[in-house]
């Protein structure tokens, strides 16, 4: 099965080498030469590429790995699975704004059941996209049209969930909570940002769409 790689591991190596060679030649400036403003310039912007280079490389090599029940959907942080039959529906999510509806860079996906998915993350992941998704809890908070909705998600953000007899404490009731909230006001559960992904976010799409028809085709007959 085709796997999917993330855009954001590309040039890796590159920024790699070119922030090690900037930093390399602003400590050689610093230590040989009289000018300081051009070796301090030299530090900082290979300090910081050096960083981002490391940063990508630390990518996963495979960001979405298909399997025969579904999809594993891997991160630094660590992974979750869902499976196609949980699966209800898949499209771009898109906002109000300026009298326009505006798509967000991200891969909108409903469950059925977010017990799945909840069972299968790692909590180390789900409080990283706790912290990723911040944006996206500022826009659905302003998609509701009412700050009530998000101070009442924020003054139970940390209670334990229980989700189909199913209870959640700690981060995982947190993420729960957070993925509820998105499905309520932004139409989805689960957010794969473009990023993560080779191709554009239209023939993702389609290709999860193949995928979850070949399953049910197979397991109906």
């Amino acid at each position: 099965m085709t796997d999917i790689t993330p855009s954001s591991k590309r040039n890796g190596i590159s920024l790699t080498f070119i922030g090690g060679l900037g930093l390399f030649s602003g400590l050689l400036l610093f230590a040989t030469s009289t000018l300081f403003a051009v070796a301090l310039i030299a530090f900082a912007t290979g300090a910081v590429t050096l960083i981002l280079g490391i940063a990508k490389l630390r990518q996963p090599k495979v960001s979405i790995e298909f399997t025969e029940t579904g999809f594993i959907y891997y991160h630094v942080r660590g992974q979750f699975a869902v499976e196609w039959d949980n699966i209800q529906r898949v499209d771009i999510p898109s906002v109000y704004k300026s009298m326009e509806h505006v798509q967000l860079p991200y891969v909108g996906i409903k469950v059925k059941s977010i017990n799945q998915v909840l069972d299968s993350i790692s909590p180390r992941l789900a409080t990283g996209l706790l912290t990723e998704q911040r944006p996206l809890l500022m826009t659905a908070g302003a998609q509701s049209g009412d700050d009530t909705a998000l101070e009442i998600y924020l003054n139970h953000e940390f209670m334990p969930l229980t989700v189909n007899d199913e209870r959640y404490r700690g981060v995982l009731a947190m993420f729960g909570r957070r993925c509820l909230m998105l499905s309520e006001h932004l139409g989805y559960h689960l957010y794969i940002p473009a990023d993560s992904l080779d191709r554009e976010l239209d023939d993702f799409i389609k290709l999860l769409r193949q995928r979850q028809q070949q399953h049910q085709k197979t397991y109906t007959r």
